[in-house]
């Protein structure tokens, strides 16, 4: 059985928050380590029938950054619904309030013409 690691590291100031994240996976092509300016990590525990999540940022993370990085990560759930479970009208309707996510939070989404 194959096994791969995932590891974060997590640099804080006097107050505990985030002044640097950085991260690295023993099964990627990405080799070495990588700095990232946010995480989203949600774990299910069956035990507990909980969800565990970190959810951590830095001071450098700028507020549209944040805004785009919520948008993605809503719209990869999305995904994940329609691939793991077949929801794929649950996942149309996530992609649609995704839609207006992105209208509302003033995001420009489009994808960038050929």
């Amino acid at each position: 059985m194959k096994k791969s690691e995932i590891k974060f590291t997590v640099s804080t100031d006097e107050q505990k928050l985030p002044t640097n994240i950085e991260w690295s996976a023993s099964d990627t092509e990405a080799d070495g380590t990588h700095s990232c300016k946010a995480i989203l990590l949600a774990i299910w525990d069956g035990q507990a029938q909980n969800t565990l999540k970190i959810d951590l940022w830095t001071n450098e993370m700028l507020v549209d950054e944040m805004k785009l990085f919520y948008y993605q990560t809503l719209l990869s759930m999305a995904g994940t619904l329609e691939r793991a479970i077949g929801e794929d009208k649950m996942a149309g309707d996530m992609r649609d309030f995704c839609a207006y996510f992105a209208k509302k939070m003033n995001l420009d989404v489009t994808p960038p013409s050929l």
